[in-house]
C-alpha cells in the first residue's frame, strides 16, 4: 500500500488578527469559512481570543472547514504570518476629545505593529483601527515596511455602503452595482458617482442630481448612522467582510482593483499621506496605484479630504512632541 501523506504536510497560509472584538471576531469567522488559511486571534484580554478561537474551531465540523483557529495574549503563536489584520484600539467615548482618542490609539497601534513586525517581518499588514488614515501612518512608521505592505481598509467598506444605497434607490441587485470612494475615511470621503455604475450605466444617467447627492451624503455618514442606531457600539459585519475581501485579493493573488488607503508619493498630486485611492491588490500587497482623471470639483474634494488627514497627522506629531 502506497504511503499516505497528510494534507497538513503542505504549509497553509497564516493570518493573524490583532484585536478579538466584534470586527476581529467577524474577520476570523469569515476567513475561517474560506478554508485556505489558519488564523491566530491576539488580544490583551485574558481568555477572550482563546474562547473565540475555540468557539470558531468547534463551528468547523458544522460549516465544513478545516481552518485551525487559535487565540493568544502574546505574539509567539502569530510568528511567520503571511498577513496581519490590526483592529486594535478604543472607540471614542462620551466626553473624550479627539486628542485623547489619538493619543490612546497611537500607543496601542504602535505597540501592536512593532510586535507584529518583529514576529512576522515578511507579512502584509491591513490596518482597520480608527481613525483609520492616521493609524495607517502610525503602523507604517512602526513597521518600517515598504508602503506596498501597509494598507488601510476603508474604501472597500465605504464603497460597499455606497453600492448598497444605490441598489436600494434603484431597486436592483447589488451584484450589478459597482462604485468606489476616494479620500480619507470620514466625513470628507469622496464618493465618485461619475464612476459608479449599474450594469455599466453611470448612476448619474439613472438618477437626478439631488438623489445622487443624497446617496453620497448618506455614504459619507454611513458609519455614524449605524452608531446612532446601535447606541453602544459600531459596525462590524460590513467592516469584517470588507477586510476579508482584501485578504482574499492579497493571499489568493486575485489582482483585484479595490479602493484602499495607501501612502501616496506624488500620485494624485499628494505626497506623504495615507489616502484612499483605487489600487491593484495581489500577492505583493499593493501592486499598482490606479490614477484616474478627476474633474476640478472632484480634485477639490480629494484635496479637502487629504487636508483632513494631514490635520490628524499634525495633531499626532504635536502629541508625540508633548509626550
Amino acid at each position: 500500500m502506497p504511503e499516505q501523506t497528510s494534507s497538513r504536510s503542505t504549509r497553509r497560509l497564516k493570518v493573524t488578527v490583532v484585536g478579538a472584538g466584534m470586527v476581529g471576531g467577524t474577520v476570523a469567522q469569515l476567513l475561517a469559512q474560506r478554508d485556505y488559511a489558519d488564523i491566530v486571534l491576539v488580544d490583551i484580554v485574558e481568555g477572550l481570543p482563546q474562547g473565540k478561537g475555540l468557539d470558531l474551531l468547534e463551528a468547523g465540523p458544522v460549516l465544513g472547514y478545516d481552518s485551525m483557529i487559535s487565540g493568544a495574549n502574546s505574539y509567539e503563536e502569530s510568528a511567520g504570518s503571511d498577513l496581519v489584520v490590526i483592529t486594535s484600539g478604543i472607540a471614542r467615548k462620551p466626553g473624550m476629545s479627539r486628542d485623547d482618542l489619538l493619543r490612546t490609539n497611537m500607543g496601542i497601534v504602535r505597540s501592536v505593529t512593532e510586535q507584529v513586525a518583529s514576529s512576522s517581518p515578511e507579512a502584509k499588514v491591513i490596518v482597520v483601527s480608527n481613525p483609520l488614515d492616521a493609524m495607517c501612518h502610525v503602523a507604517f512608521d512602526a513597521a518600517e515596511f515598504p508602503r506596498e505592505r501597509v494598507i488601510g481598509q476603508a474604501g472597500v467598506l465605504d464603497s460597499a455602503r455606497f453600492r448598497t444605497f444605490i441598489a436600494q434607490e434603484l431597486d436592483v441587485s447589488v451584484r450589478d452595482v459597482s462604485a468606489f470612494v476616494l479620500g480619507g475615511h470620514g466625513d470628507t470621503m469622496v464618493p465618485l458617482s461619475r464612476y459608479s455604475t449599474v450594469a455599466g450605466i453611470p448612476i448619474t444617467e439613472l438618477l437626478p442630481v439631488d438623489r445622487v447627492r443624497a446617496l453620497e451624503e448618506r455614504t459619507a455618514s454611513g458609519g455614524a448612522e449605524i452608531v446612532s442606531l446601535l447606541k453602544t457600539g459600531s459596525a462590524y459585519y460590513a467592516p469584517g467582510a470588507s477586510v476579508v475581501e482584501m485578504v482574499d485579493a492579497i493571499l489568493l493573488d486575485q489582482k483585484r482593483i479595490l479602493p484602499s488607503s495607501i501612502y501616496l508619493e506624488g500620485e494624485y498630486g499628494i505626497s506623504g499621506l495615507f489616502v484612499g485611492v483605487p489600487v491593484k491588490l495581489g500577492a505583493n500587497g499593493v501592486e499598482q496605484i490606479i490614477e484616474i482623471s478627476l474633474t476640478d470639483e472632484e480634485n477639490r474634494a480629494l484635496r479637502k479630504s487629504a487636508s483632513a488627514v494631514q490635520d490628524l497627522v499634525d495633531a499626532m506629531d504635536r502629541l508625540s512632541t508633548e509626550s
